[in-house]
């Protein structure tokens, strides 16, 4: 018997598709990681996939592939949520029907068993159950002779760390580390959509992965291209900047954004449910971090659709209702004709059919908004790990000082898989769409530099003003940061590959500037190294440009080739004033400036030519690494 292929029977059973798709990511990662497993070492690897994009069905699939290669002890962590616990554990008890599947409060079921068949426990990254399970764990004496799998869910939240600056360690992260030293072997597999704080891990933490796979989603998915393309997708409203103050204002005015994208939302709704299509539909609203926004925006809501009935019914409001059904005509042409969309919206207004569901740590623990129409608030709560089905219109609306690019991408609950695409909806003001379209971009950059060379040479791209990842699980110390249109230079440049830079020169006569492709730019950056790593490294510019390949940017730089120059050695700057404010004049192309200077032994040289690099990179980006 075969637990990967009964694991994959059921699944083609209602999700073929999502099947074909586990298989792919079994057979590239079963056989390069895990077949070789020696069972004497502690692994860490990293599965990567998009945000909702079925990473619950993949790690499914490596567990059951890995039971076939002799796993037999499994620990799958959660975020800290009781929900999203216990519906993981639900999926993985009609899922792995081959396996003593365990909760957290499932001890005797997990010491009966005696090992008979592989045991999967599903816990919470919470410190009491960590510690909890560390005991029965230990107490078992399960672990001797076996190598214990630990699959971590959102594998950059809770898991890492967040102590490391402090030279301490944290509790959740002392737990994991302690679970796997209980066994003489383990392999941790991270899963995230967002892996920005385990990318930027130093090696020593301990938690940086060997490895990383990236499956890409399934047909049908709808994602950060679909939503934040440029030109600007057609599903996008944009609301004004600052429209988040007259939504919680106490006066009874609904702001024009949050009005236009009720009557999107309610003609939606109707459509769908009419037309059998789905039985349910979902509108989300995340104006802020704080409760009392919540419950501002809940009550200011609750009160417009009162209002919204009688005005229906008085039929005032019927332009409006109009107006959104001609909207969404545009880009859903079989929409059903609004005479019958505007009496469901009647109806439902009348029944109260419609919900206003909270969720934060002290709103509704109402999570059932599986069926009917549903309008969900909240901030933080909204954000990884939180499906929402038929998810069809969002409004959001919240503000950062410095976003971290992690936790923003992770609110993008409207990607997915069961969505409508003519009838989406997402209302935002124009910094976000821009925040969220630079994000995208970073994303595309990220994956693309993991596909082609993994992880070892990944460079985060983003604008200044946005943040990767939370600060408190990023050493400092070993945290590179390279900001473009800002010059770099070598203070102890090699004196190496002098000929071949030549000849690569030659056709470069000196005057004025070169535009070359940025393939060429890493070729020269090969053979420009500086006596220091730390001083200049060609490898982190060499990986920037490779970031910028990824992005989709122009393949364009400036080249600059100066030669003769007599220039003393540790002057604290290279660049003539004229090549300074040439290259100052260029802020969105790569400006490599190249200047071959004689060496003299009086100018503290050693009496040999050498070139000596100067490099800017675009001005708006920054690189992220760690050291």
């Amino acid at each position: 018997m075969s637990h990967l292929s009964e694991y994959l029977k059921r699944l083609n059973g209602h999700a073929s598709e999502i099947a074909q798709s586990v298989q792919e990511t079994v057979e590239a990662v079963i056989p390069e990681h895990i077949r070789t497993f020696t069972f004497r070492e502690h692994s860490i690897g990293l599965l990567l996939g998009n945000v909702q994009s079925g990473k619950t069905g993949q790690l499914l699939g490596i567990i059951a592939a890995a039971a076939d290669e002799g796993f037999e002890l499994f620990f799958l962590l959660t975020t800290d949520n009781v929900y999203l616990q216990e519906q993981t554990f639900r999926r993985a008890l009609a899922s792995l029907d081959t396996f003593n599947i365990c909760g957290e409060d499932d001890e005797i079921r997990f010491q009966e068993n005696k090992m008979r068949k592989p045991t999967l426990v599903v816990l919470k990254k919470n410190t009491k159950v960590l510690q909890k399970w560390r005991n029965n764990l230990s107490s078992s004496r399960f672990c001797e002779g076996r190598a214990l799998f630990i699959v971590d869910d959102e594998g950059d939240a809770a898991s890492l760390n967040t102590k490391i600056n402090q030279k301490e360690q944290s509790a959740i992260n002392k737990h994991l580390e302690s679970m796997k030293k209980l066994a003489n072997s383990s392999f941790y597999l991270q899963v995230t959509a967002t892996p920005q704080p385990l990318v930027l891990q130093t090696k020593v933490s301990g938690w940086k992965p060997a490895f990383i796979h990236y499956f890409p989603p399934g047909k049908g998915y709808l994602g950060g291209d679909f939503f934040y393309s440029k030109p600007p997708s057609y599903v996008i409203r944009l609301t004004p900047d600052d429209e988040l103050d007259a939504l919680i204002a106490d006066e009874e005015y609904m702001p024009e954004g949050m009005r236009d994208a009720l009557f999107s939302y309610l003609v939606t709704g109707a459509h769908l449910l009419l037309s059998r299509n789905s039985t349910v539909c979902n509108f989300l609203i995340h104006p802020s971090v704080r409760i009392a926004h919540h419950e501002a925006v809940a009550k200011k809501i609750g009160g417009y659709l009162n209002q919204m009935f009688e005005a229906i019914v008085e039929n005032r409001m019927t332009q409006n209702l109009i107006e959104a059904w001609k909207d969404l005509q545009r880009s859903k042409p079989d929409l059903l004709p609004f005479d019958e969309i505007n009496e469901f919206i009647r109806s439902a207004l009348d029944e109260e059919k419609i919900k206003i569901i909270v969720i934060n740590y002290k709103g509704s623990q109402d999570t059932n908004y599986s069926e009917g129409l549903n309008i969900i608030i909240g901030g933080n709560s909204l954000g990884r790990g939180v499906t929402i089905p038929c998810l069809q219109t969002v409004y959001y609306c919240r503000r950062a000082k410095v976003p971290q690019a992690d936790t923003f991408w992770q609110h993008c609950r409207m990607f997915g898989y069961d969505r409508e695409p003519g009838l989406m909806r997402i209302y935002i003001p124009p910094f976000l769409l821009k925040l969220f379209t630079e994000l995208n971009n970073s994303n595309h950059a990220l994956i693309a530099q993991v596909d082609e060379k993994g992880l070892d040479e990944v460079s985060l791209l983003y604008p200044p003003g946005i943040r990767p990842t939370r600060k408190n699980v990023i050493d400092r110390e070993a945290l590179a940061l390279i900001v473009g249109g800002v010059n770099y230079f070598p203070n102890f440049p090699k004196r190496k590959y002098v000929k071949t830079l030549d000849d690569m020169l030659s056709p470069f006569e000196g005057k004025g500037m070169y535009k070359v492709k940025l393939e060429f730019i890493i070729t020269l950056l090969r053979r420009l190294e500086s006596e220091e790593n730390q001083d200049w490294s060609n490898t982190a510019f060499i990986n920037c440009i490779k970031a910028l390949k990824a992005s989709k940017c122009e393949n364009k730089a400036i080249l600059v080739v100066r030669r003769d120059r007599d220039i003393a050695k540790g002057t604290g700057t290279l660049l003539s004033p004229d090549d300074r404010n040439l290259g100052d004049d260029i802020t969105e192309h790569t400006v490599l400036t190249l200047y071959r200077v004689i060496g003299k032994i009086e100018k503290g040289w050693d009496g040999h030519p050498l070139w000596i690099p100067n490099i800017k990179l675009p001005a708006g980006k920054n690189f992220f690494k760690a050291s």
